[in-house]
């Protein structure tokens, strides 16, 4: 989206901070190797928030205020569509017309930009286009990453979405999407198999919904996701979701 080269990315070190006394909390920091590099501030917003970009500056500043950091910065700002940009902007203009803030809408983007967008985007697809979409990503996967490991990851965040976007797809439809192996090793799926055997059992039934929004959690917080559209998108609450952060972050 920055039009920036793909290597740019590793000399870049990701985390989430949070900015003391107030609570505030950036979604994703990005942090450059070499000082003469910007760092970039990235906030995912899904939904309506009047006093967004009162927010989102203040958290900038504060964190700069509490830092001992210099470089220069820009800021990202991804939202689904226009419809849910409804905070004024008007003090904060010169930001945006001198390009250092900049924000993108993903049902606007070229179908030609990256995997990661596309994947962001099936996340706010309709409901009816999800299925073909959700076939498409898979596809591209299979042929632009040969790595098993890293191949397996992208396909099993894929299929995540797709089980919770699509509660009802039965088994012989993801079948036709994942091809054997994949299905093996995709945990989420399996999960949601076992789930299915326990159907009768509605306490387990509930139990297991939970289990499986925990395990998709997961899944979003290694794919770099920001706690609030983990949130949005599972029904578990953000506390719920920093626990789980922490208790990977220790397991690692």
């Amino acid at each position: 989206m920055l039009n920036l080269p793909p290597e740019t990315v590793n000399h870049y070190q990701f985390s989430s901070l949070e900015v003391k006394q107030l609570a505030f909390r950036l979604d994703g920091v990005f942090l450059p190797d070499n000082l003469n590099d910007p760092i970039y501030f990235v906030e995912v917003q899904f939904q309506k928030d009047e006093r967004f970009y009162s927010r989102f500056f203040s958290e900038i500043f504060l964190y700069f205020h509490q830092s001992e950091l210099s470089q220069n910065w820009q800021g990202v700002i991804i939202y689904p569509h226009r419809e849910i940009e409804n905070s004024p902007k008007s003090r904060y203009q010169e930001f945006f017309e001198s390009g250092r803030v900049n924000c993108y809408y993903l049902n606007q983007l070229d179908e030609g930009d990256s995997l990661g967008v596309k994947v962001l985007q099936l996340i706010v697809e309709s409901e009816q286009n999800t299925l073909a979409q959700g076939k498409q990503l898979i596809q591209q996967v299979r042929q632009q990453f040969h790595e098993s490991l890293k191949r397996q990851d992208i396909l099993e965040l894929i299929e995540t979405i797709l089980i919770y976007k699509l509660p009802k797809l039965n088994r012989k439809e993801i079948e036709k999407m994942f091809s054997l192996s994949d299905l093996r090793e995709t945990k989420v799926y399996q999960e949601a198999l076992e789930e299915g055997r326990e159907e009768g059992k509605e306490e387990g039934k509930e139990e297991g919904k939970d289990e499986k929004a925990r395990q998709i959690a997961l899944k979003m917080l290694s794919a770099g996701f920001p706690v609030p559209e983990i949130a949005r998108f599972t029904d578990l609450s953000p506390a719920t979701i920093e626990q789980l952060q922490r208790q990977n972050a220790d397991d690692v």
